[in-house]
């Protein structure tokens, strides 16, 4: 058995946030309460001064496995979630080959079954990402898919989209949607703008993507679907999500890390290492993802994980791929720019990264009770680190060198510790 010791125990879903201490036994939680250290305990980690917290869920990942694994591959992704607090992830799928199909999508579920952590992933809405046919989506839910996502392109045909929510809507599954109408942008990753112009070309403006959020949030209502807008990024958007919410669309919505944080002068400073689909956009449209997480109109925070390799994110500014890292650095970007901010408290926090990640998939976890599953993080939110090394294989990260609070000290996954920092803290 593991005994930790003396920590502050957050648990988002029923509200607790006390002292007590936590009993694991096999992969399960054993106890929550107040206990002596015995010679029964295989293991004590001393919690005095942390926070003890369920595992993190991040919704949205790309561990580019199979096709791609110069840049990542399932097992140092998972490597990369684990040092980031992370004990399930779901992976997006747009590998190549797509995950389309039972046998690529084997491939990935046994990998991951074999991972440091959960590895979960989704399957391609369309055959090659095409827009065109759609998958097999009982058979491959039957095989191990969690849901449905084209992510990193969008669904153009309304049509075509209305059939594939009605589909999903037959399974009880979310599907997922990158939001950017292609035809009204110049330049992916980089917003329309000020930045932009300074750049000499047309970049992606607002209505990219808020036109596809509004067209989809309406078929969601019409179809009662569940839909899972992906990481918003304009203040447009966010209004229309709310505006859906209540007219009872069964629609939730992520943000990243990177666009609560930075705004699209990042991209003057970091370059091609700040250029993201969707872009960074303005301080105004930031404070309004801000607004949209405190009020719940955003439910998740997720990272959009999407390592690159240096030679291709060292291309000039229209050439290089959108997309950062991220897993590493969320929960501590979170504490250092909501929680210390007064945006959202270390509850409101955890359960956007928790508590609302598993239940978009119905996963059993994200939470802390006796009997629940042995997945925790445990951090200390006052400490300092300035962001340098990785486990991921890439490093394509715009906060690199940036002093950040909030430093994981453990994750443990069905009760194995599957990442203890510097040696840990021991009793």
């Amino acid at each position: 058995m593991i005994l930790i010791k003396g920590g502050r125990v957050i648990d988002p879903k029923t509200g607790l946030d006390e002292m007590r201490d936590i009993v694991l036994e096999g992969d399960k939680i054993k106890y929550i309460g107040r206990f002596q250290v015995t010679e029964e305990y295989e293991k004590v980690i001393d919690g005095e001064g942390l926070i003890i917290a369920p595992g993190l869920i991040d919704v949205h990942v790309h561990f580019r496995d199979p096709g791609f694994t110069y840049k990542e591959d399932i097992e140092s992704g998972a490597k990369a979630a684990a040092k980031g607090g992370f004990t399930t992830v779901v992976a997006m799928a747009n590998t190549n080959p797509v995950i389309d199909n039972v046998e690529t999508l084997k491939y990935v579920v046994e990998k991951g079954d074999k991972a440091l952590i959960n590895v979960k992933t989704v399957a391609s809405v369309t055959k090659g990402l095409k827009g065109e046919e759609l998958t097999d989506m009982g058979e491959l839910l039957e095989k191990g898919a969690v849901g449905f996502s084209d992510d990193g392109i969008p669904l153009m045909d309304s049509e075509f989209l209305h059939r594939a929510m009605l589909a999903v809507k037959k399974h009880n599954v979310p599907i997922s949607l990158h939001e950017e109408d292609i035809s009204l942008i110049g330049v992916q990753g980089i917003n329309n703008g000020i930045v932009s112009n300074k750049l000499g070309f047309k970049g992606a403006p607002n209505v990219s993507e808020s036109s596809m959020v509004s067209r989809d949030v309406m078929i969601a209502l019409d179809t009662r679907a569940k839909v899972h807008i992906q990481h918003v990024s304009a203040e447009e958007s966010v209004e229309v999500i709310r505006l859906a919410k209540k007219m009872g669309a069964k629609v939730t919505a992520e943000v990243t890390p990177q666009h609560f944080s930075l705004t699209e002068y990042a991209v003057v400073e970091k370059g091609t290492l700040a250029k993201l689909n969707p872009p960074l956009r303005t301080l105004k449209d930031k404070y309004a993802l801000i607004r949209g997480l405190k009020d719940g109109t955003i439910d998740i925070i997720a990272t959009d994980h999407a390592p690159h390799s240096d030679d291709e994110k060292n291309r000039n500014i229209k050439e290089a791929p959108s997309g950062m890292m991220g897993l590493e650095t969320s929960l501590a970007l979170g504490i250092t720019n909501l929680v210390r901010k007064g945006h959202l408290t270390m509850s409101e926090l955890l359960g956007k990264m928790t508590v609302a990640p598993a239940e978009l998939y119905d996963f059993d976890l994200g939470y802390l009770a006796e009997g629940a599953v042995a997945d925790l993080v445990i951090f200390d939110d006052n400490e300092q680190w300035k962001v340098t090394d990785f486990e991921s294989k890439s490093k394509n990260s715009p906060f690199i060198g940036n002093t950040l609070y909030g430093k994981v000290k453990y994750t443990i996954h069905n009760g194995n510790i599957v990442y203890e920092d510097n040696g840990g803290r021991k009793i």
